[in-house]
């Protein structure tokens, strides 16, 4: 019982706060246009700073680990070989694009943070499991998603200079790059630049949270049953399912363990939904995915954290 309570814990006010978004968006409050509005907004200023202030506060040289960087760049790969393989199992060539993309792509920066500030008070380590998860995911996407299109479109030195362009651009690596440069020279934050940073920085998790559960529809959710359902289970406990044992047999422990299930198990990113669109897919099984992994989260990753929790791994 005491398991099952710490795991509710950690994932019910999560969930919570999506659900707070969902509703406001029934009744009104909130629109679809202002709840992509306000997902932009998070993406572009309060989570890079909540990643900034996490790392330039506490001591890099001791905080780097880059067995586990490697161990997250790794896995994130693998997986996507993975759902590359399965794709070919798919009778609809033109939707293997998304089936990959939707299959591997978490919301790792979002969540990961919020279940890792909601368990141990702060972000962690969260940011190098998203230096060694995030800018994989954003180059394989492009990648993925032009070799995989409708109309076949190829990989031509244009979308590989945009690829790069969007990585070194990206506000959440940014974020880390900057907070990582600021602690490798040991740089003070004064007292009224860290409350700053700090009062921008909490805005970060809950009104991404609130954003992502007022992008939620429950119609979209039904489009491409089988391919999203199958995208969805591999999703949610696939990976998780093959990586989280080698992990433990590895030795990562606590709030490390707890990244590794974020980045493997989490809910699909609504942002691979734009992308999809923007790379000329029609986007109905990604918002299929989207949906159903966020749904599906608030049960698979509270019996995640419950299994670790009971194994005394985290």
């Amino acid at each position: 019982m005491e398991n099952l309570i710490f795991s509710l814990n950690a994932t019910i006010p999560v969930f919570l706060l999506m659900v707070l978004g969902l509703a406001l968006r029934k009744i009104g409050w909130i629109d679809e246009a202002f709840a992509s509005r306000v997902n932009k907004f998070v993406f572009r200023v309060p989570l890079p700073v909540l990643l900034f202030q996490d790392l330039a506060t506490v001591d890099f040289y001791e905080m780097w680990d880059g067995r586990f960087v490697l161990f997250c760049f790794a896995v994130t790969f693998l997986g996507i070989v993975i759902a590359g393989l399965l794709s070919l199992l798919l009778k609809n060539r033109r939707i293997q694009g998304e089936f990959i993309q939707a299959s591997y792509r978490s919301s790792a920066a979002l969540l990961g943070i919020a279940f890792i500030q909601n368990i141990y008070g702060s972000a962690g380590i969260a940011p190098l499991m998203i230096i060694g998860s995030v800018p994989l995911y954003n180059i394989m996407a492009v990648a993925v998603l032009s070799f995989f299109s409708p109309e076949r479109k190829k990989l031509d030195a244009g979308t590989v200079k945009k690829t790069w362009k969007g990585i070194v651009t990206n506000p959440i690596i940014i974020g880390i790059l900057i907070g990582m440069i600021w602690s490798l020279l040991r740089l003070p934050l004064p007292e009224i630049a860290a409350k700053t940073v700090s009062s921008i920085g909490a805005t970060a998790t809950p009104l991404g949270l609130m954003a992502m559960g007022a992008s939620f529809d429950f119609r979209k959710a039904l489009g491409q049953k089988g391919p999203a359902l199958a995208a969805s289970f591999l999703k949610l406990i696939g990976f998780c399912a093959v990586f989280l044992p080698i992990a433990a047999a590895m030795g990562f422990r606590q709030e490390k363990l707890v990244a590794i299930l974020i980045m493997l198990g989490s809910a699909t990113t609504v942002s691979c939904y734009v992308m999809a669109k923007n790379m000329d897919h029609e986007g109905t099984l990604t918002s299929s995915v989207v949906m159903l992994t966020t749904l599906g989260s608030a049960f698979t990753v509270t019996a995640w954290l419950y299994i670790l929790k009971s194994l005394g791994l985290i």
